[in-house]
This record gives C-alpha cells, sequence and structure tokens, in this order.
C-alpha cells in the first residue's frame, strides 16, 4: 500500500499552466545533504534589506518572501510553482472537476501565456479561442514577463464577471480583443454513444476524481444498448490529463491482466522510482471497486484510441499503456509530451510548492517527457489535413522543459518555411467552426469506423515532423532566428 499511498494528481491545466502533473506526497521534508552556498544566502539577505530599505515605497515582508520562493522554483521547469492559498485552494476545486474561469489550459511562452487547449463548451472555446494562439494583455494589463501563477490569477475570478483578453494569433497582422464571461466551468469527464449501430464511442476529457466510476456506468450503459459491440474508440484528444488513478483506472478497464505494470516513474529519491499496477489498490482505495462487473467483452472489444497535440499526461500514460501492450491501435497525431510527475509538498496548511520529482514511462519503458506517444496510425483532422499542427505547442516547445533522456536538439526550419506554414494553417482555420468530437463531421472518428470496418484508412498527408531530414547545419554568424511573433495574446 505504500506505493499506493503516493498515488496524485496529473494534468490539471486550468490551475497552474499545462498539463501540470503532480503527486500528493505524505513525505516529511528531507534535509539538504550538501552544504548549504552561505555567500549567495548572504546576498539573498542584502538584497532583501536594500529592498525594505531604499525601495521608493514600503513593501510587505510576506509579498517579498512569497515571491522570491515563486520565482526560486517557477525557474526550474514550466510545471514546477509554488502555490500561495488562492492557487493551493484553486487547485483543489479543480481536482473535483470544477472552476470559475474562461476555460483553458495555458503554458508560458516566450514571456506570453500561450493557449494549449480551450476546454470544450468553455467560453474561451465559445469565444473563438484556439490552441496555439497568444495572450498579450489582461484587463488591458501587458503580460509580458509576467509569470504564469499571476497570469491566471487576473484570469480568475467570480461567476459572471468579464475578464478582457487581447489575443494574437500567428499569422494576422493585428491582435484582437474578446470580452470574456467568467463561469464556474464543470467539466464532464466522461461522454458515451453509439455512433453506428455495433460502434461505440467513449470520451474521456479529463481524469477527475470520479472518472472511472463514469466510465464504468457509461461502458455498462453501452453494452446494455448493444451487447455485441464490435468496435469501441476511446477518445483522448485534447484531454489534458487528471488524476493518476483515474489514468490507471481506465487503463486497467480495458487491459486483462491487473497485474500488468500501468505506467513506472524514475527520479531521483527512491520513493520517486515505483511500478503502478491494474490493480484495484492503485485506482479505488476506498468503497466498493468501481471497475467491478464491467462487461467482459471489454477486456476484448477491438479499439482505437484517438489522440492529438493537446492529449497530455494522464491521456498519454493510457494512450502509452494500450499501446504497448497492443491492447489498442492509436490514431491520430503526437501527444503533447507531458511525462513528468509533479510532487505536492505542503509548506503551511494552505501553501504548498509542485515540484518535479520525476519522469513517467510506459509499460515497456519508453520516456513520455518531451516525446509524447506517436500513433500507429497518423490521421489528420480533417479530410483537407491539419493545419492546427503547425500552431499547437508541446512540451518540448516550452522553455525551460524537463529534457527527455537521451533528447535531442530539434531541428530549427528555415524561417521562411515555418512563416508558409503558419500562414497557410491560419488560411485554412480561419473560418472553420470548432470540431465536434463524437459528430457525424469527426473525420479522425470516421477513419477509426473504417478501421474496425477494413475499409481505406486515409493517413496523415503531411510528414511528420520528427521524420523530416535535419537542417542543414549552419556557419558561425549565419543562424537563423526562429519567426517572432507580434503582439501575442490569449487565455
Amino acid at each position: 500500500m505504500g506505493k499506493a499511498k503516493n498515488l496524485g494528481l496529473i494534468g490539471l491545466g486550468m490551475v497552474a499552466g499545462v498539463a501540470a502533473t503532480f503527486q500528493l506526497s505524505a513525505h516529511a521534508q528531507k534535509g539538504v545533504d550538501s552544504p548549504l552556498p552561505l555567500d549567495e544566502l548572504r546576498q539573498l539577505a542584502d538584497v532583501y534589506g536594500l529592498i525594505k530599505t531604499d525601495y521608493v515605497e514600503p513593501v510587505e515582508d510576506k509579498k517579498l518572501l512569497s515571491e522570491a520562493i515563486g520565482g526560486m522554483v517557477s525557474s526550474l521547469d514550466p510545471h514546477s510553482t509554488y502555490l500561495d492559498q488562492k492557487a493551493f485552494r484553486e487547485m483543489k476545486e479543480a481536482v473535483q472537476g470544477k472552476f470559475v474561469g474562461v476555460g483553458i489550459e495555458v503554458a508560458s511562452e516566450d514571456g506570453y501565456v500561450k493557449i494549449v487547449a480551450p476546454i470544450e463548451d468553455s467560453p474561451a472555446h465559445k469565444a473563438g479561442i484556439k490552441s496555439g494562439d497568444l495572450i498579450t494583455r489582461i484587463d488591458n494589463v501587458p503580460v509580458r514577463n509576467m509569470s504564469l501563477d499571476e497570469a491566471i490569477k487576473r484570469m480568475r475570478g467570480k461567476a459572471g464577471s468579464k475578464v478582457t483578453l487581447t489575443i494574437a494569433r500567428r499569422g494576422e497582422d493585428r491582435p484582437w480583443v474578446v470580452p470574456v464571461l467568467r463561469e464556474e466551468i464543470v467539466v464532464q469527464s466522461v461522454k458515451a454513444k453509439m455512433v453506428e449501430p455495433g460502434y461505440a464511442w467513449l470520451r474521456v476529457s479529463q481524469f477527475q476524481e470520479n472518472t472511472v466510476e463514469e466510465l464504468a456506468k457509461k461502458a455498462k450503459a453501452l453494452y446494455a444498448e448493444d451487447p455485441n459491440i464490435k468496435g469501441l474508440v476511446l477518445d483522448l484528444r485534447n484531454d489534458p490529463g487528471g488524476l493518476l488513478p483515474g489514468a490507471i483506472g481506465v487503463s486497467a478497464a480495458f487491459l486483462p491482466n491487473p497485474e500488468q505494470v500501468i505506467v513506472s516513474t524514475k527520479g531521483q529519491l527512491p520513493e520517486s522510482n515505483q511500478q503502478f499496477y491494474g490493480r484495484r489498490e492503485f485506482y479505488a482505495q476506498r468503497g466498493p471497486d468501481p471497475l467491478a462487473g464491467l462487461p467482459a467483452a471489454l477486456k476484448t472489444v477491438p479499439m482505437v484510441v484517438l489522440v492529438n497535440g493537446g492529449s497530455a499526461s494522464a491521456s498519454e500514460i493510457v494512450a502509452g499503456a494500450l499501446q504497448d501492450y497492443k491492447r489498442a491501435i492509436v490514431m491520430g497525431s503526437q501527444t503533447f509530451g507531458k511525462g513528468s510527475v509533479q510532487t505536492l509538498r505542503q509548506l503551511s496548511p494552505d501553501t504548498a510548492v509542485k515540484l518535479t520529482t520525476a519522469r513517467y514511462y510506459t509499460p515497456k519503458g519508453r520516456p513520455i517527457q518531451a516525446t509524447g506517444i506517436v500513433p500507429d496510425m497518423r490521421v489528420d483532422e480533417t479530410a483537407e489535413g491539419d493545419a492546427l499542427a503547425v500552431l499547437r505547442v508541446r512540451e518540448a516547445d516550452l522553455q525551460r522543459h524537463l529534457a527527455s533522456e537521451g533528447e535531442q536538439s530539434k531541428a530549427v526550419r528555415d524561417q521562411k518555411e515555418a512563416l508558409e506554414a503558419q500562414q497557410r494553417a491560419i488560411a485554412q482555420l480561419k473560418d472553420r467552426k470548432p470540431l465536434d468530437y463524437g459528430s457525424k463531421d469527426d473525420f479522425q472518428l470516421a477513419q477509426a469506423l473504417n478501421h474496425f470496418k477494413g475499409q481505406p484508412v486515409q493517413l496523415a498527408k503531411s510528414e511528420p515532423e520528427a521524420a523530416k531530414p535535419a537542417a542543414p547545419k549552419t556557419l558561425p554568424g549565419t543562424e537563423t532566428k526562429p519567426p517572432e511573433i507580434k503582439a501575442p495574446a490569449k487565455k
């Protein structure tokens, strides 16, 4: 049970950045083995004293120390952060699947706030905000070099109140301003329906406290409607993650053997090196087993798992496990690549530090961090292609991201080529409505059904970035800079 107690949270992007993965830790703070750097600590104390005595106006001790802690932690990687009272409270609310805001997953990029994905049916989604957009101003306050936590705080507020976001989109000359009403965002974790006679669709939009129970309930209802299901699509597109027990339980629902490893972790601390199995204690420590009484056919029904660049963290764990055991065909585009563990260390009853402590690995030992899950069948989002792929941000694109083991530096595409690709994508997306997952117009779902039926599957037209030949090396002084983004903005 020791390992089971360390189960935690994965991927609540709406709380503190994209796909923030973390575990609740009951371990006491450990001492520092190496000696403290006294000279640097004296320098920190000197700066603190200078601010207190010489700054233009008085500054509270609490503010100075909180900002110092926050800056120290956030400098490590995009997912380590200090949670003050408000952020800690909001994090706990989001774990339950509800919070007040505009409904987006965000990350920090070049000093701006970058949209990873809007949450389905949220105010941001309805306002036309898209993956890859940048927020440059919040209520006309520039976000340039504003901390991600501070930006998130400004976007949160009371239900019914308005926040004005200035959005920049690649390929467009001018930013645009959009007022968005804050709402209580209640994320429906699991959706399901029969899309055709004999073919079922199960969508997990976020892994919450009740996801395993909801998935079991929906799966039983599907088999009650049609006991002879011939194919099941598990839709994890734009799923930013959530609770680790949810990822384990969802995987275990489809795998035949509870003794199979779902995911493993590796880190510096002994307790960071663990294996998580499909046994009940790893996904439900209290109450009855939510997976008890599942239809036996759920373990053998042919499956396709749909993923894209917005599938992160917990959804990558599920896709990786089902792919490794050849339980399902993974279809779509390469996932986000959020494969690091953040451990929540409480500093006080209402403050904590969320610190990266380990990396996640699939059952076969494949790293998820900064790599993601590569689909077995690459399928574009639409029949015309996947315009969003050029604009989508992934873990490996984030500044200070934790590198995958053996990660190689990415080849930078020619500036002109990159700009042309972005402009083509913008032109394709300009008049396109947000995709309604599970609808009759869902192209990737249609390709999954074709796969079940033995009919031709329309594979992706574009060559994957990883498969392209590396750019030729340049002589010193002739390197090109990546394209600048004018007036980025959005939330």
